[in-house]
């Protein structure tokens, strides 16, 4: 005679419960390794200067007011035009589009800062239309090929570079960290709350959500 199997409407056996938690557990680990990983490359690039000879300087863009730089962005621009004056490469590339001014873009005004400082002309070129660091990476790409470039030193704040620096890479341009100074200088919580940003910031933008 054929015994019907058992139907189980209570609360599940411990071996499934069992492995249940067990699947979870690893995916806590792998998500807790994966974020310890990150933030620990965010961290270390952000100490490095990987300065050298290259084919562009790119500054990445920040706030500017009414037509003036910010501090940070003016402290960018300060070190790319230190770098342009090492003869460490023939270009500045700006970056960045007009956020909530109608009147001046990031890219536009770190250019005509740069100008006003000596910069011939010929040597600058200006992204003005980006509205993010992805869009900034990517239009900075065409820009390098068009003009045959294949490497470039980026100049933004230290915890910023490691996420431009996959992104450049993923549109096929090398870019080598050039940290402008002061930003080693915060706080360690400071620069654990920025640290945290970016890994958020770096995993949503691996997952194609920014």
């Amino acid at each position: 005679m054929l015994r019907r199997p058992h139907t189980y409407f209570g609360a599940p056996p411990p071996l499934i419960k069992r492995r249940a938690r067990k699947y979870i557990y690893l995916v806590v680990a792998i998500l807790v390794g994966y974020f310890a990983y990150t933030y620990y490359q965010i961290a270390r690039q952000s100490e490095l200067d990987e300065t050298r000879p290259a084919d562009a300087i790119v500054v990445f863009g920040a706030a500017e007011y009414s037509g003036k730089p910010s501090p940070v962005l003016r402290a960018r621009l300060d070190h790319a035009l230190e770098l342009y004056n090492r003869g460490l490469a023939p270009y500045i590339i700006t970056t960045g589009g007009n956020g909530d001014d109608p009147n001046y873009s990031e890219g536009g005004v770190g250019r005509a800062y740069l100008l006003g400082l000596g910069v011939p002309e010929r040597s600058l070129i200006a992204e003005t239309q980006s509205d993010d660091t992805d869009e900034s990476s990517q239009r900075v790409a065409q820009i390098a090929r068009i003009n045959h470039m294949s490497t470039c030193l980026v100049v933004s704040d230290g915890y910023h570079i490691y996420r431009i620096k996959k992104m450049m890479a993923k549109q096929g341009v090398t870019a080598f960290g050039s940290p402008r100074p002061g930003t080693s200088e915060l706080s360690v919580g400071r620069r654990a709350v920025l640290y945290l940003r970016e890994v958020l910031s770096i995993t949503l933008w691996r997952m194609h959500i920014t």
